[in-house]
């Protein structure tokens, strides 16, 4: 039987080729069942109404996971896919931020973040920040595609992140109960229930997973509540239709930053008790699929985003004291800034086979049609109290609106030149329009400062060419080039009153994303995908100081950056090599990425013009063991990180309130073993940050700091589950 998924090209097996030598090439097919140790595969040419043929991508199953799943931590679940750059520096882990190739991994802003295919961001084209993630328990897989993925997804350079949900379709029973209760460090309680199962024509999955702990740092605390539920229909043996919704809500305390020299003191330590983050996201979808034939199928998405989040704080500089002042005998006011955002789209793809000679080729278009309104309320007096608030006195000094709206049309196409060799080549219309409008704040005399009358309506194209071809049965070289875009994000619409300008000409960021590799498996005991990339990002936003009467400062396109590396990855079964048998593994694993991403000479700022690029490390690796017998598999995996900046200036010295500074190096050891006993039971257990190292990721000018913000220490979990 099958434990997870079969993960089957078109969602059937496809038959590419119809000439008696297309028989030693069939497409690809993934299978992951009982036997299966692997976490890490490559996705199939084909899925759904999707091309992955000649892209860079990885897929991630995720109950072969050797990691702490419950708190979404992405070091260990992302330990194969190279050059991943992780920010530590959320303890529950809903906050996920994961960049590659230089770029900025601020809440995963700079790739397109979806789930079971649609966005799930705050605003994919104004406001793209990844405010929810689905706690990974609920997660069957995820799909990373790098570069020519803006052909198909939009908005994005680093590519796509797809979180595909578990849905009930692995069973054939007509109720499946699913439950994994955890324990761990600093209060850590985790429980996961889900009931599942099919019937006749109907498959359904739903499950509530709780959990909430104190935080390894002071003042960390957390809860977080997701209910999930979907069902599918089979209308008629071609025509199927779901229905899902998806409604989280977190509660955290954010600790603040350090200064550098407090973190060496003690890591552990907060200076700020008063401030809190508060997220609501409903994701409600209806997806239809029709499958024509053998050769053709249709799938429409419609789909919406519903989130609201709110923070209440006291978010000056961490040399600042958040003490009680002794005129009011009460703590100062806090900032309280509300965000909504209210977001519908709808994408409808197709896909076909057709024949030119002997050789069928194949081509997948869309059309993508998307509505979103932010609302921002901003600066608003907040309580003098401690907990969780958001009541203010008067108004918010900031009440603006953004829109943004988007039309696109993209088309893809396999040509298959020869029986081993594929070109892929691709384009996409892109329609977008983004406006704000509303009060920026108060002038000193109490009148209202409008917001500039900003509104950006443009067009253009982008394309890509791919290629594929098949050395051996079980190896492939790959090559793609393709153009990607970021548009113009609220933030550049959104001057501060009396200090800053946008520039009328401001345009959207574009550059392109070039790969090549070479991917494969050697029989069933080696796999690797190793590859170079090439990444130009043009018309970088920026702010510049211009000089006069009066001087100002303007937001525009300060120019250019470009990155350029190496991402690789191979993973050894060492046992299964020389002996068969499936009882015994010795998997041993290593991704490493190189990345020199850096300012070009074009930087309209002279002081960064050949400078690193922030939060971009020259070096990341990541590797492991994991020895195994029948149901129990042990993994040590070490994660080393080099150091990055955190300022355009390349800034060495650490600031007195730990704002700027370099990122040091770091590197951490982590411990799991799983043992599958019995039918459908599981014990878990793992101790993340094994030898205790004391490190950060990251530093903030503002929300959640100021300063910089300390990665947990040493943190153990224990884990038991069942499925019946």
């Amino acid at each position: 039987m099958l434990l997870l998924t079969i993960h089957i090209a078109n969602a059937q097996i496809k038959k590419h080729r119809i000439d008696t030598m297309a028989v030693k090439n069939l497409p690809d097919i993934t299978v992951v069942g009982k036997s299966s140790k692997s976490d890490y595969q490559q996705m199939p040419e084909i899925v759904g109404t999707n091309i992955y043929a000649g892209k860079k991508n990885a897929l991630i199953v995720l109950d072969n996971v050797q990691g702490n799943v419950v708190t979404n931590n992405m070091r260990q679940v992302l330990a194969k896919v190279p050059g991943i750059h992780i920010w530590e520096s959320d303890p529950s882990g809903i906050q996920i931020g994961i960049a590659a190739r230089g770029l900025s991994p601020n809440r995963s802003w700079e790739f397109n973040v979806r789930q079971n295919g649609y966005d799930i961001a705050a605003d994919p084209f104004g406001y793209p920040e990844a405010y929810y993630n689905p706690q990974l328990q609920a997660v069957q897989r995820i799909e990373i595609v790098r570069g020519q993925a803006a052909l198909q997804y939009g908005p994005q350079f680093g590519g796509l992140v797809n979180y595909i949900l578990r849905n009930g379709s692995e069973t054939n029973k007509p109720v499946e109960f699913e439950t994994q209760q955890t324990v761990g460090s600093n209060g850590l309680f985790n429980s996961y229930n889900a009931i599942g199962g099919k019937k006749g024509n109907i498959h359904y999955y739903t499950f509530f997973d709780h959990r909430n702990a104190d935080g390894w740092r002071a003042n960390s605390r957390y809860f977080t509540n997701a209910g999930y539920a979907t069902v599918s229909y089979q209308v008629t043996p071609k025509f199927s239709l779901t229905a899902e919704i998806m409604r989280s809500h977190i509660r955290s305390q954010q600790p603040g930053g350090l200064t550098d020299m407090q973190i060496q003191q003690d890591a552990g330590q907060s200076l700020r008790s008063r401030n809190w983050f508060d997220i609501t996201w409903t994701t409600p979808a209806i997806i239809a699929n029709y499958q024509f034939n053998n050769n053709t199928r249709w799938n429409t998405k419609l789909f919406g985003t519903v989130g609201d989040r709110n923070s209440v704080g006291f978010l000056q500089s961490i040399t600042t004291k958040d003490s009680i002042n002794p005129a009011t005998v009460q703590y100062n006011n806090r900032l309280v800034n509300l965000d909504k955002y209210r977001n519908y789209g709808v994408e409808s793809r197709f896909i076909t086979d057709y024949s030119i000679g002997k050789m069928k080729n194949t081509v997948s278009m869309g059309v993508r049609l998307y509505t979103g309104t932010t609302t921002r309320q901003a600066d608003g007096k907040g309580t003098t109290g401690t907990g969780y608030d958001i009541a203010i006195s008067g108004n918010y000094p900031r009440d603006i609106m953004f829109t943004s709206s988007n039309a696109a049309l993209f088309v893809e196409h396999i040509f298959r030149i020869a029986d081993r060799w594929m070109i892929i080549p691709g384009i996409r219309y892109e329609w977008l329009k983004g406006s704000s409008a509303g009060r920026n704040g108060y002038t000193s005399g109490g009148t209202e400062i409008t917001l500039q009358n900003i509104s950006r309506d443009r067009s253009f194209i982008l394309t890509g060419l791919g290629t594929e071809y098949q050395i051996t049965q079980s190896t492939k070289l790959y090559a793609n080039i393709a153009q990607a875009y970021r548009p113009i994000q609220f933030a550049n619409l959104q001057a501060p009153p009396t200090t800053d300008v946008v520039d009328p000409d401001l345009k959207d960021a574009k550059g392109y994303n070039i790969d090549l590799g070479y991917r494969g498996k050697l029989k069933d005991f080696l796999q690797f995908d190793i590859s170079g990339f090439y990444l130009q990002y043009d018309n970088r936003v920026g702010t510049i100081s211009v000089s006069g009467t009066p001087s100002y400062r303007l937001i525009t396109n300060v120019g250019s950056s470009t990155s350029k590396g190496f991402e690789g990855y191979v993973e050894l079964n060492a046992i299964r090599a020389f002996d068969k048998s499936q009882a015994i593994d010795l998997i041993i694993f290593g991704s490493y990425g190189y990345t020199n991403a850096r300012y070009s000479g074009d930087h309209k700022d002279a002081s960064t013009k050949g400078k690193q690029v922030e939060n971009a490390p020259i070096n990341i690796f990541r590797g492991g063991l994991t020895g195994g017998y029948k149901g129990l598999l042990v993994t040590v995996q070490v994660s080393s990180v080099g150091a990055s900046f955190s300022d355009a200036n390349n800034t060495v010295e650490p600031s007195t309130n730990g704002n700027t500074g370099r990122i040091p190096a770091y590197t951490v050891t982590d411990l799991t073993a799983t043992y599958k006993f019995l039918k459908g039971l599981n014990l878990k257990a793992g101790i993340n940050n094994l030898l205790d190292e004391r490190y950060f990721t990251r530093r903030a000018g503002g929300y959640p700091g100021p300063g910089a913000l300390p990665a947990d220490g040493r943190t153990f979990f224990v884990s038991v589950g069942a499925k019946l």
